[in-house]
Parts: structure tokens; C-alpha cells; sequence
């Protein structure tokens, strides 16, 4: 697991990086307990289960980011990663099996593969690209 962190506020983890390769045996927290998009990785054998079980509802009022992931199904994508002040961090290349975590900074993705399949996970709820996103000019 690759973690980018801010190089104007050290201490500020802007992004991860986790491949396919870095999976471990049960369960791999990737994200911290105060984010907002909680990801972890899961590497199960046969006959593990969990309880059912169902979530509730919280009743907190917070200020909130959107952050978001991609997870690489198949095919090959270029990150571009930036810092809090819009210039750019780290380039990585995902594959498939590997993920990519925004929690703070931004993020381009291009396409590097024909036929390139994605999981996007991002907080909500969504009210809207203008409640949601700013331009990064470049």
C-alpha cells in the first residue's frame, strides 16, 4: 500500500495506493476510522461467513467532503494525483485488482486500455456537480 501524503501539510494522507499485490490474509483496513469512505481489502477462504446483519442509521451533523475510489476491474488506468494546491503529486498506473483512494487533493484519471472496467465509490449523498466538484485548471 502506497500512501500519498500532502507535501504542503506533511502530515495530511491525500491518497492511497493499494495493488492487487498487497493483499493480505483476512481482513486489511485501508482507511482510517475518521474518513468518510471506510475501504478495506478482504482476502477469504472458503467457508468463512459473517452474522446477517443490517446498518442504522446515524443521526450526526458534520461538515463532509465527497471522496471517492476506483477499484480496477479490468484494464489498465493512469492516475494523476494532486496535492491541496493543485499541482500534481504522483502518476501512478492501476491495473487490474489495484485501487486507487481520494480522501483529500485531486484526481484525473486516464484511460489507458480498450474495454477498461471500473467500480467508482464515492460518499453521498450527491446534490449535484456544482455542490460536488471544482475545475483544477491545468
Amino acid at each position: 500500500m502506497e500512501k500519498i501524503y500532502s507535501k504542503i501539510e506533511p502530515e495530511k494522507l491525500l491518497h492511497i495506493i493499494n495493488r492487487n499485490t498487497d493483499m493480505t490474509d483476512g481482513r486489511r483496513d485501508l482507511s482510517e476510522p475518521k474518513e468518510f469512505l471506510q475501504i478495506c481489502t478482504l482476502n477469504l477462504n472458503e467457508g468463512k461467513t459473517f452474522y446477517p446483519h443490517k446498518h442504522i442509521w446515524k443521526n450526526i451533523d458534520t461538515k463532509a467532503i465527497a471522496q471517492e475510489s476506483w477499484i480496477i476491474i479490468k484494464g489498465r488506468v493512469r492516475c494523476i494525483l494532486y496535492d491541496i494546491d493543485d499541482t500534481i503529486i504522483a502518476k501512478p498506473i492501476l491495473e487490474s485488482g489495484d485501487c486507487s483512494i481520494t480522501f483529500f487533493g485531486g484526481h484525473n484519471y486516464e484511460i489507458l486500455d480498450n474495454e477498461t472496467l471500473i467500480y467508482e465509490v464515492k460518499t453521498g449523498p450527491y446534490f449535484g456537480v456544482d455542490l460536488d466538484k471544482v475545475k483544477i485548471d491545468v
